[in-house]
């Protein structure tokens, strides 16, 4: 097995290990969603790209119910979604999920890739590794609040600390030497 692969199944393992035994009916359906979306968050270098598209990954979470087809909000070249059901990324709660891409030219520098923003209940360290590994820019602590509002997106957050984890083309621009 793929060295990437195997250290891949066992954190799976124990994100799966960490929802315990009450959670292990739905833990499937989360564990291939959360697959599909950090997928679509990873770098591939040799080709200078995401491994995958985002948008058959937000598309499967849209067809298990924890998104809306419509996003919240709009803003520029970006969708955003908060999610209506409990999910994970990297083992923390997941509140958003966001793309860039363009639909339209709009002006200046749109920044295809995706986004997730997470609540901080937890070690981050895994979140911190894959976005060094990934060419994703993490953003530690996040003022999900104001940047929501600034975007007119109502809705009450649990109190607590976020991190905002963007994988678009700018970020790995950055993160080449």
């Amino acid at each position: 097995m793929h060295p990437f692969r195997r250290r891949f199944v066992f954190g799976l393992s124990l994100i799966l290990a960490a929802y315990g035994a009450a959670a292990t009916e739905i833990a499937p359906e989360a564990v291939r969603l959360e697959a599909g979306l950090i997928a679509a968050l990873r770098y591939d270098a040799k080709t200078g790209e995401r491994a995958a598209p985002s948008g058959p990954a937000i598309q499967a979470y849209i067809r298990a119910g924890y998104l809306t087809a419509k996003p919240t909000v709009r803003a520029d070249y970006t969708d955003y979604r908060l999610l209506d059901k409990p999910a994970t990324l990297l083992g923390l709660p997941l509140v958003a999920i966001e793309e860039e891409y363009m639909t339209q030219y709009l002006g200046c520098c749109v920044s295809e890739g995706a986004g997730a923003t997470v609540r901080v209940s937890g070690d981050i360290a895994p979140l911190v590794e894959f976005a060094k590994r990934n060419a994703c820019h993490l953003e530690r602590d996040y003022d999900v609040a104001g940047e929501f509002r600034n975007y007119g997106i109502a809705g009450k957050l649990p109190a607590g600390r976020y991190a905002n984890l963007s994988c678009r083309a700018r970020d790995a621009d950055r993160a080449e030497p």
